[in-house]
């Protein structure tokens, strides 16, 4: 799923392309897509747009006369710039936005996969703007508040960091990345944070996400983003089942859960200690290792096959 990297580099790429340009067509491909019918998508069309912007993890485009298109990409869905009036894909194509202006072009909105889970909003007013994702913004709340907020209900940190309605713009790949960095448990309690972890946490936060911004924004220079994946070679743990650890050199281990997984380091976030996955949890019962050692001894004695992990 695009995250605040990705989706604040998107924002800056369409600026460029859209900012002051008139939107002259709008084309649905999949009547699924536009969650709203009022007001319609005929009624945005001609109006210029205003501004474009990031509200969690989606991305909505201002237009004249208090008009908002908010497009959220979901897991599979993603943007594209292509030339005025471009065709859309049959498989993956969703709608097209046609821009005026001095540099007129299209913006396609695609989803790879059948599941179609990419939603656009149309909505007039900026007081609807606030039913849409309301967590905090990284970049603009205190350590204090990012801290009272995650206190004020009692879940995992990799909960907390994921659910849009206590943080903005972070979902699996990149709360991996941040719990890694600040060296703490994905399953800690968010009421056991210490003082010291919390500052962990929230700085680590702050570097993840601005570091991973300015790799995306220097990648695509003043083009379009064409490689928004959640999987990149760069990073420390997310995506690296097995692999080293670039801090210590533990094999960094996963929990899969739903159609998710979770990824750490036991040497530099739990202590040594190994992490139940649920459904291995349910199988294994009392056998679960507790430590990589114990996983090892199991792998050995053929009790835990490399391939049911």
């Amino acid at each position: 799923m695009p995250e605040y990297p990705d989706l604040t580099v998107y924002v800056e790429a369409i600026s460029r392309k859209v900012l002051g340009a008139a939107l002259e067509r709008i084309r649905i491909l999949h009547p699924f897509v536009l969650r709203t019918v009022d007001p319609s998508h005929r009624e945005v069309e001609g109006k210029l747009v205003t501004g474009v912007r990031r509200i969690g993890k989606r991305i909505v485009i201002a237009l004249e006369a208090e008009l908002f298109l908010v497009i959220h990409l979901m897991i599979a869905g993603r943007l594209r710039w292509e030339s005025p009036r471009s065709g859309v894909p049959r498989k993956i194509g969703l709608a097209a936005f046609d821009f005026g202006g001095p540099n007129p072009g299209t913006l396609l909105l695609t989803e790879a996969g059948t599941k179609k889970r990419v939603s656009l909003h149309i909505v007039r007013g900026r007081s609807s703007l606030d039913r849409f994702d309301r967590g905090l913004e990284i970049d603009e709340t205190t350590q204090g508040e990012f801290v009272a907020t995650l206190k004020k209900e009692n879940h995992t940190l990799k909960r907390s960091l994921t659910d849009p309605r206590i943080v903005a713009g972070i979902g699996n790949a990149y709360s991996d990345e941040i719990l890694h960095r600040a060296r703490l448990s994905p399953f800690k309690q968010t009421a056991g944070l210490s003082e010291q972890e919390a500052t962990r946490l929230f700085e680590a936060c702050l570097s993840v996400l601005h570091e991973w911004t300015d790799r995306f924004r220097k990648e695509v220079g003043f083009g379009f983003p064409t490689k928004v994946t959640a999987f990149r070679r760069e990073m420390a743990v997310h995506g690296k089942y097995g692999q080293p650890c670039p801090v210590c050199g533990t094999p960094v281990q996963r929990i899969a859960y739903a159609d998710n997984e979770c990824n750490y380091c036991p040497s530099c976030q739990t202590g040594g200690k190994l992490l139940a996955d649920r459904a291995l949890s349910r199988l294994l019962k009392g056998d679960w290792p507790s430590t990589l050692t114990e996983l090892e001894e199991m792998k050995s004695a053929g009790r835990l096959n490399v391939e049911d992990e």
